[in-house]
Order: structure tokens, then C-alpha cells, then sequence
């Protein structure tokens, strides 16, 4: 599979994984951990990481079809539990020209009271 490594030891998410740097954690099982953003542009925003270094969704392939089908399928159980049963957004960014700034790939999970054009992530 390309585009992975079992861990980047410069990467922030992977410092997370490994217990480096705290974390206000969702949830968590062998495969991903789910922690709330640092810098949140919504009521509620959340990530969701694979355990595995993967650099972007640009480098997955069918091989990861199962985890990725497993953290979007969690994405609603735990939208649901933070509060966000009337909707939300889930944003991947991916690559440079898409908005990642960390490249190990993540999903966001945004919602709240805001209006849904507010939780754009801004370009900067």
C-alpha cells in the first residue's frame, strides 16, 4: 500500500497515537482514534485518524477500503453522540491544493448552531 508508514515521528497526529501529546479523545479502538480539534471552527468539531501513518486520501487505495469504510460509518455514530443528530459536515481535506495541513490523513466532523457556509475552513 502506498503512501504509509507505520508511524512519522515528526507528525503531530502520530505524537497523538503514540500518547506524545494530549488529546481530548471521542474514541478510540485499534484502528483509529477520534479527539476533538485544537482549533475548532464549529460548536462541535472532531477528527478522525487511522493508528497507521497514511499521508492523505490521495495515497490510499483499494486496500484500505475497510478502514475507511469504518471510520465514516463511525463518523455518524459519533456525530450522533456529540450532539449532532440534526446534521453535520464531514470534510477530508487532501494534498496541498486542498486545504491539509497535516499529512496524515484525518476527517473532520463539524456541526452546531452555527450556519452551515460559517464552518468553511478558511484559505490562508
Amino acid at each position: 500500500m502506498s503512501g504509509q508508514t507505520a508511524a512519522d515521528p515528526d507528525c503531530i497526529f502520530c505524537r497523538i497515537v503514540r500518547g506524545e501529546l494530549p488529546s481530548r479523545r471521542v474514541f478510540e479502538d485499534p484502528d483509529m482514534i477520534a479527539f476533538h480539534d485544537i482549533k475548532p471552527i464549529a460548536p462541535v468539531h472532531f477528527l478522525i485518524i487511522p493508528r497507521q501513518h497514511l499521508v492523505s486520501l490521495a495515497e490510499c487505495d483499494e486496500a484500505h477500503a475497510p478502514l475507511l469504510g469504518r471510520m465514516l460509518a463511525k463518523a455518524g455514530v459519533l456525530a450522533r453522540e456529540q450532539g449532532l443528530g440534526g446534521g453535520f459536515r464531514t470534510i477530508i481535506n487532501t494534498g496541498r491544493g486542498g486545504g491539509q495541513e497535516v499529512y496524515h490523513l484525518h476527517v473532520h466532523i463539524v456541526g452546531g448552531s452555527r450556519p452551515l457556509g460559517a464552518m468553511l475552513p478558511r484559505e490562508g
